[in-house]
């Protein structure tokens, strides 16, 4: 029998296609004795097994990153222009950040400060909240709320609410929201009967199903110009990425 293993069949047989190898025409004998030098050979050089883990893994990631992209290009009028979402920072900015929230996200609370100081650091960065309430009743109740403050008392008091209630840990009831709405002198009476209304219900599930057609599983998750970027970036990261965009 000619000899089998050699370190470059060793990785081909770990990341080539199932048909690139066939091992049918082996004899029992010979395909017992291949399998032994397989496994010799990889406890001898572990990292083998590493390398063909990594180079998978890039595969999958740009294959992610080519899939997401193609998201955001088919999906661009209704992330972008939805005619609803808050839309703040330069609504005239070169560069375009959205970001899919929950007011209960542990996560979406401690990128807050950081996106902030990004879009008002940078100054030409167009801005948009998309509210996706996704853990639980409470976050519900406060997306109810801000996008009944919106519609009730402009984009001016929605972002007032919405920065509170992203800084706010107690718990979400008509009480903690009534002492917010009198806190900045809106008519908490006349949001809060807006909220179960069908034009805010309407809002929460048109976001809801676009974030489901973009394979949207958690939150925070932005868009940032062209690319879906997925969970919580820190502030570094996303200067970079900005910067990176507008080469």
């Amino acid at each position: 029998m000619k000899k089998l293993i050699a370190p470059a069949l060793v990785a081909l047989s770990l990341t080539a296609p199932a048909h690139a190898m066939d091992l049918t025409e082996l004899t029992d004998a010979e395909r017992a004795q291949f399998r032994a030098e397989v496994r010799a050979y990889l406890m001898e050089n572990p990292e083998v097994i590493m390398d063909a883990v990594n180079q998978l893994q890039a595969r999958q990631a740009e294959a992610q990153a080519q899939a997401d992209f193609t998201l955001v290009s088919d999906n661009a009028a209704a992330i972008f222009d939805d005619g609803y979402s808050y839309v703040g920072g330069n609504p005239e900015g070169d560069m375009t950040i959205v970001e899919f929230m929950d007011y209960r996200c542990g996560y979406c609370k401690k990128a807050f400060s950081e996106v902030e100081k990004l879009v008002n650091g940078d100054g030409n960065i167009r801005f948009i909240v998309k509210e996706l309430p996704i853990l639980g009743e409470q976050s519900m109740v406060a997306s109810r709320f801000a996008i009944a403050t919106k519609i009730v008392a402009g984009d001016e008091a929605y972002k007032s609410v919405h920065d509170a209630l992203m800084s706010f840990n107690g718990d979400i009831t008509p009480t903690s929201l009534g002492r917010l709405a009198n806190s900045f002198d809106l008519d908490a009476e006349a949001i809060q009967e807006k909220m179960d209304s069908a034009e805010v219900t309407a809002e929460i599930e048109k976001t809801r199903a676009l974030a489901q057609t973009l394979q949207i599983s958690g939150t925070p998750t932005f868009v940032m110009q062209d690319e879906l970027l997925r969970g919580y970036l820190p502030y570094d990261q996303m200067k970079a990425i900005l910067e990176e965009k507008r080469g």
